[in-house]
């Protein structure tokens, strides 16, 4: 307890002390209270703070290559940038110092990446579309707490990833628009009590090499999703997924191994490969 807050608390149970200005103690403190939260959520100390968003301000809503630009320099001062990145006008970022970016990553407009310790790691040449959502969202100080992302992948519109029990996804995995990743669960055992005061359960989630989550997937906590596996769209993993498996449903359950499978029916209309796969594998 600081120096203010034991001079608060004085005067709030002193009998000497007038109704009327107890009432307006207890609303400072409580408005103190509320403002530390806001701050402890925004960034790792005031004048940390005060310099990103001083930094946010001058240089995240300009658009076009010129702000991506700037932006790729500039935001060196707040973030770890390992090379040239390239972020959107219109994305949004707390505890910055907490963020990590690899050489090459794109983020477009839109996204949220929150690094409250232990934060955020996205390695090269990773892409995080419109809108997507990266919560590290630890108030409850929890060690494994984090969010690791690895090379050459893909997270689609929409996504969401919350890190309180920490994820780890591997490299070349692409998600769907819409696929949510959630790395913590509440506990509900009493019925006669608020679930929200009932505290939660973090155990992890890890997503390995080459997996790919059609649109809308959800993947709950502590589940992990083996190597080459592919879950389909709207499937909701509950239990480990082993590697090369496909996987559909709610609950998602395995209905083929992909080394055993027969080939994509699909292909018969053709294959086609974008720009961007082609600059990737030179």
């Amino acid at each position: 307890m600081t120096s203010e807050e034991i001079i608060h608390s004085s005067l709030i149970t002193s009998h000497f002390v007038p109704i009327e200005m107890k009432h307006t103690l207890i609303i400072s403190s409580i408005m103190n209270q509320q403002l530390r939260y806001y701050l402890t959520g925004q960034a790792s100390s005031v004048p940390r703070y005060i310099l990103e968003q001083f930094v946010f301000a001058l240089f995240s809503w300009i658009p076009t290559v010129i702000g991506i630009g700037l932006r790729s320099v500039v935001y060196r001062l707040i973030m770890n940038l390992n090379g040239t990145v390239a972020i959107e006008n219109g994305v949004r970022i707390a505890h910055a110092k907490s963020i990590t970016l690899g050489k090459g990553v794109y983020l477009d407009t839109q996204v949220y990446l929150h690094g409250l310790p232990n934060g955020i790691s996205i390695d090269d040449d990773t892409f995080i579309m419109h809108g997507t959502m990266l919560h590290v969202f630890n108030f409850r100080n929890l060690p494994q707490a984090g969010i690791t992302i690895g090379r050459n992948c893909f997270l689609g519109e929409f996504n969401v990833i919350r890190g309180q029990g920490g994820v780890t996804i591997g490299n070349s995995v692409y998600t769907g628009p819409m696929v949510k990743i959630v790395a913590v669960n509440h506990v509900y055992d009493d019925p006669d009590r608020p679930i929200r005061e009932q505290g939660i359960t973090a155990q992890g989630i890890i997503i390995e090499d080459d997996v790919w989550l059609g649109a809308g997937a959800t993947v709950v906590d502590g589940v992990t999703i083996g190597r080459g596996s592919i879950i389909g769209a709207g499937a909701v993993v509950t239990s480990d997924i082993a590697p090369y498996s496909i996987a559909v449903g709610i609950p998602a359950k395995v209905v083929k191994d992909r080394r055993h499978a027969d080939s994509n029916d699909r292909r018969q209309n053709g294959v086609f490969y974008g720009e961007l796969e082609q600059i990737r594998t030179k």
